[in-house]
């Protein structure tokens, strides 16, 4: 007997519960932000300029004369528009094989669903976050061409000391990159890294600490995050909850409509946007080989 129209109940399978527990598990960058609420198409915020405060007028704040006024000091913003996207993906499951196939095609239906999903998601993040490699506001360590982590010359490959360079921009910015740090990484350059003979020797620079959602470690003091919507011959460190935020008007949602003797639709999406709040609590690792 087929299921009633708008079930999600096919062969046992709660479809939403599945979709949203596979994409759950896919999302990496989306633990970096913090995460609101919103009830509007566009939303406005205010990008805070991450230069050091100094007097007006000329007058410094050091070596203030007694009795004499202090010196005006006031930080500044710059208004910034996001428009929301809506990231979603449907699939087809007939009838047929719904009731008679081996349940791998409709679980492997279900997780590419939620895996498209979650990987738009986690895109826009890490363009959002790096400015699309572009660099206007955001910290940069370029590598130098001869020294990348995959060199010919082995002897060049230092990719400790570009992270911890990375690390230094940061913080002369006066963020703090060892407090809620990562390190975000292809899985080309997670395989150069590891490979480096400083980090495979050291074990003072890595610990293995394996956890979920992308996170394989921790070097540096860096949390360590992989995945493949980071740009090949590129990396970053970020200060998570404090560079992003995720504008939210709708979590991830799913829908199964039911067409009876036919087949089902598996839709799911989100609705949201990413939002680069504080630059320079990023700083983007550039291979001049990319």
């Amino acid at each position: 007997m087929a299921d009633t129209t708008g079930m999600a109940d096919i062969r046992g399978l709660n479809i939403d519960k599945v979709v949203t527990g596979f994409a759950l598990r896919e999302y990496v960058f989306k633990q970096l932000m913090v995460v609101q609420s919103s009830s509007s198409w566009q939303d406005r915020y205010f990008q805070e300029t991450a230069t050091d405060l100094t007097g007006s007028g000329g007058m410094s704040i050091e070596g203030v004369p007694r009795l004499a006024a202090f010196p005006h000091a006031e930080p500044s913003w710059t208004q910034q528009n996001a428009y929301m996207k809506k990231h979603g993906a449907e699939t087809r499951i007939s009838w047929e094989d719904a009731k008679t196939n081996d349940v791998d095609v409709v679980a492997r239906s279900l997780l590419r669903i939620a895996r498209a999903v979650a990987k738009s998601v986690d895109t826009e993040i890490w363009d959002i976050l790096t400015e699309s490699r572009s660099v206007v506001n955001i910290n940069s360590v370029t590598i130098a061409a001869g020294d990348e982590w995959d060199s010919a010359t082995i002897a060049n490959r230092d990719p400790i000391q570009d992270i911890l360079n990375a690390k230094k921009e940061i913080a002369t910015q006066d963020y703090n990159p060892d407090k809620n740090g990562y390190l975000l990484l292809n899985p080309k350059d997670y395989a150069n890294l590891l490979g480096n003979a400083n980090v495979r020797n050291a074990g003072q620079f890595y610990t293995d600490d394996v956890t979920r959602n992308g996170n394989v470690g921790f070097l540096l003091g860096l949390k360590v995050l992989v995945s493949n919507n980071v740009t090949a011959d590129y990396a970053a460190v970020v200060i998570g909850k404090e560079a992003g935020t995720w504008k939210s008007v709708q979590g991830l949602t799913t829908q199964t409509i039911e067409d009876p003797g036919i087949g089902y639709t598996i839709r799911s999406w989100e609705i949201g946007c990413a939002q680069l709040r504080n630059p320079k609590a990023v700083c983007l690792i550039i291979n001049t080989a990319a």
